[in-house]
């Protein structure tokens, strides 16, 4: 006897994977109901005022990835709203002694401003920028044999080493330097295998589309997406958090944009045992403790580009920032931590009052950390722009246990859904064809905890639904 379904799918989650997956359903012909446990959609993407006047982001500041996204690039979201902004440095990582390297969007500006590595940097990077284009849809997603067999091997034979091996091609601490801020957004050692994966993708996403930042606030990505995706016909309800899977409307699918925990919480009764125990077993990485100040005027800064860069990495030298990833990852407290700072309304005035400015950053910290960071944050900036803590007025800060309080997928603050290390990378959640499915009829699964893992690029969500489509068509 055939079921009566409400819906062809639910997706569960509104962050950009439970948004991409969504769309990519209803655009496929599929009737689909979005739910979203906040009044608030976006999941990573909000944006709020923690002091009145001063427009912050509560997680995700700056998107080199979605603006690069294989799959949000497909869609017409300026028509609905969304608009970038690309600061004329992308990023600047600062040194003791007053100068700076910068990624820029030119990659030979870029390779310009490091001297004696120009040749290596360009023979490193130019390869991976003019593949890239054809190459992102297969590398960020699962695994699988790449249409472009060679340009993937190529690119693998960098991306799969540690980002401490593949910067001794460099000559120059500027470089290395450079380089270890870029692969440091792993959460990992860089020792470790595969990390200099994300140093080369967010760089090479840097040469094509920029590291923007959304007008209006990160949640200006996730208003677009929204209102793509009722203009398909879609329907969304916030506010409600689902529980238990009984509460789910009948639908041919159900998608959850949520971590492994919290799918063995709500549909745990429909899993097989085998399953759920390898579910169990998932690693999660180190979390973060952000803090979010309201300034009376531009961060001080001693080297030029950081004040003109959207983005700036503080850690010092290569050796220095390993240190404290690798303390941080082993569970240790880093006296001197690597921060990650955006400074959004240099570019984006309407965020703030006039003359104002709001500046957002973090650290990493290790999973579930409660310790206070803020004198240690508020030094390393110091370190590099000698008189900050006098431009402050206010500052918010948010925890670990804050942050998954907030978002139940950020297990121990862990924002990237998961350790993304090379035992992990593409066996997300569990090592499978398919890890967009589970084993139970109708039940899958779109979140970073899935390929490619952490970031606001909606491709777990886009392969997810594709794994959708084919199971119902």
């Amino acid at each position: 006897m055939q079921k009566n379904y409400e819906y062809d799918a639910v997706v569960v989650g509104s962050g950009p994977n439970g948004l991409a997956c969504a769309i990519q359903l209803q655009r496929s012909g599929l009737s689909v109901l979005l739910i979203e446990g906040s009044e608030q959609i976006g999941g990573g993407m909000r944006s709020k005022e923690f002091f009145p006047g001063y427009l912050s982001d509560v997680c995700s500041a700056i998107h080199p990835m979605a603006a690069g996204s294989p799959f949000f690039s497909q869609l017409p979201l300026t028509d609905y709203g969304l608009e970038y902004i690309n600061p004329p440095v992308l990023a600047a990582h600062p040194f003791d002694n007053g100068t700076s390297a910068s990624l820029k969007s030119s990659l030979y500006e870029t390779a310009n401003g490091l001297g004696i590595d120009k040749g290596d940097y360009l023979d490193l990077m130019q390869p991976i920028v003019e593949n890239w284009p054809k190459l992102a849809e297969d590398i960020l997603g699962p695994f699988k044999i790449p249409k472009e067999l060679i340009a993937s091997l190529q690119f693998g034979l960098s991306a799969m080493k540690s980002a401490k091996w593949l910067s001794n091609r460099f000559k120059t601490e500027e470089a290395k330097a450079l380089f270890a801020g870029m692969a440091a957004h792993s959460f990992l050692p860089l020792d470790q295998l595969s990390t200099a994966a994300v140093g080369l993708v967010l760089m090479a996403n840097g040469h094509l589309k920029g590291w923007p930042l959304p007008k209006g606030g990160s949640q200006a990505i996730a208003n677009a997406l929204l209102s793509y995706f009722e203009s398909l016909g879609g329907k969304v309800q916030m506010g409600w958090m689902v529980r238990s899977y009984g509460e789910i409307p009948p639908a041919k699918a159900v998608i959850f944009d949520t971590g492994p925990k919290q799918l063995i919480e709500i549909a745990g009764d429909h899993l097989p045992s085998i399953y759920k125990k390898r579910l169990q077993k998932f690693r999660y990485g180190p979390g973060v403790f952000k803090i979010d100040w309201a300034l009376s005027e531009p961060v001080p800064f001693t080297a030029s580009d950081c004040r003109k860069a959207g983005t700036v990495h503080l850690g010092g030298t290569f050796n220095e920032i390993a240190a404290t990833e690798k303390a941080t990852f082993n569970g240790k407290i880093a006296e001197n931590p690597f921060v990650l700072l955006a400074q959004q309304s240099l570019f984006d005035a309407d965020r703030v009052p006039k003359g104002k400015q709001v500046l957002w950053g973090y650290c990493h910290v290790p999973n579930g950390s409660t310790v206070d960071m803020t004198n240690a944050v508020e030094q390393q900036i110091e370190r590099f722009a000698p008189g900050f803590r006098d431009t402050i007025i206010d500052r918010h800060i948010i925890n670990t246990a804050q942050f998954e309080a907030y978002n139940p997928n950020y297990i121990g603050g862990d924002i990237n859904g998961g350790v993304l290390d090379l035992a992990q990378l593409y066996s997300r959640p569990i090592l499978s064809v398919s890890p967009y499915r589970t084993p139970a009829n109708g039940i899958y699964i779109c979140s970073a905890s899935t390929p490619p893992g952490g970031g606001v690029h909606g491709m777990c969500g886009f392969h997810a639904a594709n794994a959708v489509l084919k199971d119902i068509k």
